[in-house]
């Protein structure tokens, strides 16, 4: 479904917005333990936003975790990497090539994608890695409620708002203090076509 489908979670409650993916085929066990990346960087959270350009509606919402490993929190998304094993919607072996390849399949044309991240404590990011595997398969629509669900959780998290919409998320995320924004843009076909699987790690 790679050109049928855009990773969107999609709100099904605002007329307009598109619905979210399919589940993709779960990776086994032996390909989860096969696969991981720690980074060397700080422990960390980034929100990921997707934005339309046509509409500045919110459109999805992701959650990049650097802890004890680096991985992505991907809920009700399309995306999916060979190398990125997936089970429920929690990817491993997330390494800065992989972002890069994450973040150029979700900025095309009609998207751009808004990234978030606050350094927290490796308790902190090792609890929400703990919480995103745990989650499992979020079902449609969802994808910013699970993902401020686990920020709620989280400690230093408590008063973060429970929400079915990226923007909003994105907004009350932005006030945390330390936060720092990058703004991802690309002119790439909403088809995929400029994508390639392979790459340098």
């Amino acid at each position: 479904m790679w050109g049928v489908q855009r990773g969107l979670c999609a709100l099904l409650l605002v007329a307009g917005l598109a619905g979210c993916a399919d589940k993709t085929p779960q990776a086994t066990d032996v390909d989860m333990a096969r696969y991981s990346y720690v980074s060397n960087d700080p422990p960390s959270l980034t929100l990921v936003t997707s934005i339309s350009n046509r509409s500045n509606a919110g459109a999805h919402s992701a959650l990049i975790i650097n802890g004890p490993e680096r991985v992505v929190f991907n809920p009700a998304g399309s995306w999916r990497h060979p190398l990125a094993p997936e089970q429920g919607d929690f990817h491993r072996n997330f390494s800065p090539a992989m972002e890069k390849w994450f973040f150029d399949y979700h900025a095309r044309e009609t998207f751009r994608i808004r990234a978030q991240t606050i350094e927290v404590p490796m308790a902190v990011a090792a609890q929400a890695l703990a919480e995103a595997r745990a989650y499992g398969s979020v079902p449609p629509a969802q994808c910013t409620r699970s993902i401020t669900t686990i920020l709620a959780n989280l400690p230093g998290f408590e008063e973060f708002a429970t929400s079915w919409f990226p923007l909003k998320a994105s907004a009350e995320f932005a006030e945390l203090p330390g936060v720092t924004t990058v703004l991802y843009t690309d002119d790439s076909p909403d088809d995929w076509s400029d994508l390639n699987l392979e790459f340098n790690d």
